[in-house]
């Protein structure tokens, strides 16, 4: 119940900040909106994290979390070299397609911070950790329509990810880094991005391709391994 509370009175805040940024006469008009974004976008993320926190999951499910975070974050570090090509988005939808959203979203979020710690952390890291955190849930929302593993459609909607991912963060780069911020900007912005966005799909499309149906037999047998003990305990 206190859980509850807190993560209704986490949106009600959201929803007031958002509502004073764009009142008429409001002392909020005029505020940085890179800033507001990064509040926006870190009460999203606390609320995700309050949420999975209300579920009942056992050690060695959050093991396993922490473990494909890890993988998730350590893998995007030898990959910077190359523009957009990097296996963490993969990683973060096939985590969610097995073990559901709210854990897609951990392993997503998670991810981009330790990931930063190496290539550097900045503003831009919440709108990472929420960006890869909705790849994630879109993982979980794409296991809801199949009963198996379909390895093209999760490949080809893996690769969609990719634009996902990019999306998000280019409401970021707009609001951070462009000006002034119309409609013009924001298409002139969403233009710029889509070779970079297009290649981050394709890479993630191959990748699926390569690795997807492996990694999802073996984390489905951890999960059926630890759902099995959770019973017996």
């Amino acid at each position: 119940m206190k859980m509850n509370l807190i993560t209704g009175l986490l949106i009600i805040l959201m929803v007031v900040i958002l509502s004073l940024s764009v009142m008429p006469g409001s002392p909020f008009v005029d505020v940085n909106w890179a800033l507001l974004s990064i509040i926006m976008v870190s009460l999203a993320i606390l609320i995700f994290f309050i949420r999975f926190e209300q579920k009942s999951i056992n050690s060695k499910e959050v093991a396993l979390i922490a473990t494909m975070a890890s993988i998730a974050g350590v893998s995007r570090i030898p990959f910077a070299m190359f523009v957009n090509v990097q296996p963490t988005t993969f990683i973060v939808m096939i985590t969610g397609y097995v073990m559901g959203s709210q854990a897609g979203f951990i392993v997503g979020a998670v991810a981009a911070l330790v990931s930063n710690f190496f290539l550097g952390q900045g503003p831009w890291t919440p709108w990472q950790m929420f960006s890869w955190g909705m790849c994630g849930v879109l993982g979980g929302l794409i296991s809801k329509m199949s009963k198996s593993f379909n390895l093209p459609v999760f490949a080809l909607l893996c690769g969609f990810g990719g634009y996902l991912f990019g999306w998000l963060m280019n409401v970021w780069h707009w609001m951070g880094f462009v000006y002034p911020l119309s409609l013009k900007t924001f298409l002139a912005t969403y233009m710029a991005s889509f070779p970079f966005d297009t290649i981050h799909m394709i890479g993630n499309v191959i990748i699926s391709i390569a690795f997807g149906k492996s990694f999802y037999r073996i984390l489905t047998r951890f999960k059926r391994r630890i759902d099995v003990k959770y019973l017996d305990n």
